[in-house]
């Protein structure tokens, strides 16, 4: 088809056109970024955080008054938990992933390093392995001997060192990269200079928060000591059994103390879940932008286009007068149809582009990958085409005498 009587045509109406394009160019800018940010959120709530997700159960305890002899109640504690039918490991910790608190440490290669290799949390406990059904990808996990008091290693005046150390792949990788981690040293915890000796790698641990963004969500590290009291309890169990384990550990907990109030008492997954809340409800929020603009667009375009047909019905009748068919007019409306979404789409990349990077400065978000935008664009010319074609085929449809009666 000749695009010069299209082009002469849109250059009549300049107004009408450029309203169209920018439409389009706005549309197409502000949904690829939509769609990214929602893309990001979805990546973010499915990320794998390493633990047995549907087996965990988490329960926090807090005391009233002081405690005579917190270790003795912790290890009371710990006993009775791995006492309850269903339970297959428990333990006392110092944070679960999602609670919101946090334990970080720096992680070096040599002794009073400057600026350390990386930040990494620090998950403190007993038989944390088994009790968070993490995976060991390399070495093993801490023997018996290997384990600190935490009482005692709290102290103070304390001399205590942790001998072992366990990291994530991810700490590994970032660490030894293209070699083993086991058996290397590392500094972090201990004082005086004195090494952790790496003993094993676990596939992945997520970090308790998003600190460091998504490129360090996997930097954690395993320190052998027990008996915390921390008042933070896991257990894992046949996931069939978790709420009438989760309500008999509580009973438990009670038990051993009346002194003391369960602040928390959730299935890991309910954990996991109120974490990603706003993250879901940004995601729908985005979402429902996306639709809206996606209507305005087409209820403009459809709009623009229905209005065109009746200001150029004496147009389209000479040009059925003359021999012009039905498919002709319709693909004559559709072509300029195209041609206006592709100068808004090329316009709206630009803005993508534009708003993307005021989003990467005031929120720290990645660069748009460019897939976003072709995906984008055949989005608008589908809704342009989609929409143009009603109107477009009431044009086709005018009979020549009628077209031309005012003539």
């Amino acid at each position: 088809m000749d695009i010069r009587p299209i082009l002469s045509t849109l250059r009549r109406h300049k107004t009408a056109s450029a309203l169209i394009v920018l439409e389009i160019a706005l549309s197409c800018a502000i949904i690829c970024n939509a769609v990214f940010l929602i893309s990001q959120r979805l990546e973010k709530i499915h990320r794998p955080t390493g633990v047995a997700d549907t087996e965990l159960v988490r329960i926090r305890v807090a005391g009233i008054g002081k405690t005579d002899d917190a270790t003795a109640l912790a290890k009371e504690d710990i006993a009775s938990l791995r006492a309850i039918p269903g339970v297959k490991a428990a333990t006392s910790l110092n944070q679960i992933p999602f609670d919101h608190t946090s334990w970080n440490s720096s992680v070096s290669l040599q002794p009073k390093q400057d600026v350390p290799n990386l930040d990494a949390s620090t998950y403190l406990g007993e038989n944390l392995v088994d009790a968070l059904g993490l995976r060991i990808v390399e070495g093993r996990d801490f023997t018996a001997d290997e384990y600190v008091d935490w009482e005692s290693f709290n102290k103070p005046d304390s001399k205590l060192t942790l001998p072992a150390i366990i990291l994530t792949r991810e700490v590994a990788q970032k660490l030894f990269p293209n070699q083993s981690a086991v058996g290397k040293l590392v500094y972090s915890w201990n004082s005086n200079d004195v090494p952790h000796r790496v003993v094993g790698v676990v596939d992945r641990l997520i970090r308790p928060n998003d600190n460091g963004g998504p490129a360090e969500a996997g930097y954690s590290v395993l320190l052998p000591l027990r008996d915390l009291t921390q008042g933070t309890f896991v257990l894992r169990t046949d996931p069939a059994r978790r709420a009438e384990v989760q309500k008999a550990a509580v009973a438990a907990l009670e038990k051993n103390s009346n002194r003391r109030i369960v602040l928390d008492q959730d299935p890991f997954t309910d954990v996991v879940a109120k974490w990603y809340q706003s993250d879901r409800n940004m995601a729908w929020l985005l979402l429902a932008v996306i639709v809206a603009l996606l209507v305005v667009t087409a209820l403009g375009i459809v709009g623009l286009a229905s209005f065109w047909v009746q200001q150029r019905t004496k147009q389209i009748g000479v040009r059925r007068a003359l021999g012009a068919t039905r498919g002709q007019i319709l693909r004559y409306f559709q072509t300029e149809n195209f041609l206006l979404a592709t100068l808004g789409i090329v316009i709206g990349m630009i803005g993508a582009y534009g708003i993307n990077q005021l989003l990467m400065g005031a929120y720290e978000l990645p660069r748009l990958p460019a897939l976003y935008l072709p995906v984008g664009a055949l989005v608008l010319w589908l809704l342009g085409q989609a929409s143009v074609l009603g109107p477009a085929r009431r044009a086709a449809a005018v009979p020549p005498a009628v077209a031309t009666r005012t003539v």
